[in-house]
């Protein structure tokens, strides 16, 4: 039986896996997951999970008092007793400790995301008055320092459409798979510039998501809403072209709907994506790491090159806050307000 929506699947396995990290939560937790469910998508939720069994595996590690307990068995009243010291000493701990043997490092992005799970945390305990005390609400979160957005430059965002078409620079290997994929290939990555989609909204595709007659394809977005995406000429030729081929493909069952397909006629994930970028783009590049978002930022900053319309450039990448695409496109306003310097004449020549 054809899988009826890719997202709701999606959506079902997040679920799943939420149920299992919970069971290794202690008990309480339970109902901080049931209160949140209907404001949240399975996707925050089980970032929360995940987050909060550090936070918990931290206590167990550095807590004489349940350090012989398993973590399920902790009492919510543990999150009275502990001060704005101790959440500050975890978020310390954060920057660099070891799992399984292995070093992991936090940068400011990824200690504020592990902080703002507990704090959501504590918050839900706090304002249904389940607790007396909200340390976690004191803390100062990480500054984060901006970085330099990665992308592609007209003239590399050619070279890499042009080497997914030919393949002559790809490893013999790679020229063999190549030949099965070109059309495929050049079709997504296409795409991927031309609309600046997220890759997770890109393998969510179905067939009948695509709509010529208007030149758009509905996608889910972030928190499952749905939107109408429009895309160019180039992309509706690249789209034909391999959607010609795809009629003849006999899927894998559950795979039928699926517009991008493996070459094992499955539909294609987001890490079978990642790697088909990085195949393409190290041709092109060996100084930038290209993924499928720095594809999206690539596709944002032409759009607003060509637009300045940062509010349109916001709609169309699905961003909620508009802010959010201006601290992504900073650095272009500010060569558009240098160029306008001159355009105010205040005497005739």
């Amino acid at each position: 039986m054809a899988i009826e929506n890719y997202h709701e699947q999606v959506s079902k396995d997040m679920v799943v896996k939420l149920r299992e990290v919970i069971k290794e939560l202690p008990k309480f937790a339970a109902t901080f997951f049931r209160g949140i469910e209907p404001q949240t998508a399975a996707r925050t939720r089980l970032a929360y999970a995940y987050d909060l069994r550090i936070f918990f595996n931290y206590i167990k590690e550095t807590n004489p008092l349940y350090k012989d307990k398993d973590i399920s068995e902790i009492p919510l009243s543990l999150l009275d007793e502990l001060t704005h010291m101790d959440i500050e000493e975890y978020m310390e701990y954060l920057k660099l400790y070891n799992k399984d043997d292995q070093e992991i490092v936090n940068h400011e992005k990824g200690i504020k995301r592990k902080m703002s799970a507990l704090r959501k945390f504590y918050s839900y305990f706090y304002n249904h008055e389940m607790i007396k005390n909200n340390p976690a609400s004191m803390i100062n979160m990480p500054k984060l320092h901006q970085k330099e957005i990665i992308r592609l430059e007209t003239n590399e965002v050619a070279i890499l459409l042009d080497e997914a078409e030919r393949g002559d620079k790809l490893t013999k290997n790679q020229q063999y798979f190549h030949e099965k994929t070109k059309n495929r290939d050049l079709a997504l990555l296409t795409l991927l510039l031309g609309t600046g989609i997220r890759v997770s909204e890109c393998v969510g595709l179905d067939i009948n998501d695509i709509n010529f007659d208007n030149s758009c394809i509905k996608v889910r977005r972030k928190g499952g809403n749905e939107a109408t995406v429009y895309f160019g000429d180039e992309v509706e030729e690249a789209l034909r072209t391999y959607l010609e081929e795809r009629k003849g493909i006999i899927t894998v069952e559950g795979h039928e709907n699926a517009l991008f397909l493996s070459i094992q006629r499955k539909r294609l994930t987001v890490r079978s994506v990642e790697k088909l970028v990085l195949k393409y783009s190290s041709i092109v590049t060996t100084m930038k790491k290209i993924t499928p978002h720095k594809l999206r930022s690539t596709y944002g900053t032409n759009l607003y090159r060509e637009t300045g319309d940062i509010y349109l450039v916001a709609d169309v990448l699905g961003h909620k806050d508009v802010n959010t695409t201006k601290r992504h496109y900073a650095d272009i306003d500010d060569n558009r307000r240098y160029k306008a310097r001159n355009k105010v004449k205040l005497r005739e020549d």
